[in-house]
């Protein structure tokens, strides 16, 4: 029986061993919370003090951003205008310059073929004068 009752003062031991740690550990955490929230607050205060100093100096940058934005914006329009018609000067001047090569390669054909019709009248003429014709 005595090694029964070593293992019961043991482990009763042991249990009420466990049950003060957590008891302690339990304080000790109630401790700490106590401790640690003014640190959390003042923190909490920081960073909504902090918060509200980026947004305050931020506001003048962001209204300055906007502003070159809209400028941005009236320049680049000039340009497009500009360049809109830049192009359509450019596309007419393609389109003359197209019309007169057309004209031009129209004149150079038609005299090409005017001139390979003589030529072939002529061949032609050649070709039958020295045929005699019978009778």
């Amino acid at each position: 029986m005595g090694l029964s009752s070593f293992f019961k003062n043991l482990f009763g031991t042991a249990k009420d061993s466990a049950s003060d740690l957590a008891t302690q550990a339990e304080t000790t955490f109630e401790q700490v919370k106590e401790a640690a929230t003014p640190y959390i607050e003042k923190a909490e205060t920081f960073a909504e003090e902090t918060i509200a100093k980026v947004k305050e100096a931020s506001e003048p940058i962001l209204d300055n951003a906007s502003e070159y934005a809209h400028n941005a914006k009236e320049i680049v329009s000039e340009y497009v205008e500009k360049a809109s018609d830049s192009l359509s000067d450019v596309i007419d001047s393609v389109k003359e310059k197209a019309s007169e090569l057309t004209s031009d390669t129209k004149a150079v054909a038609s005299e090409t073929v005017a001139d390979i019709s003589a030529k072939t009248e002529t061949t032609a003429d050649q070709i039958i004068d020295p045929i005699p014709v019978k009778e």
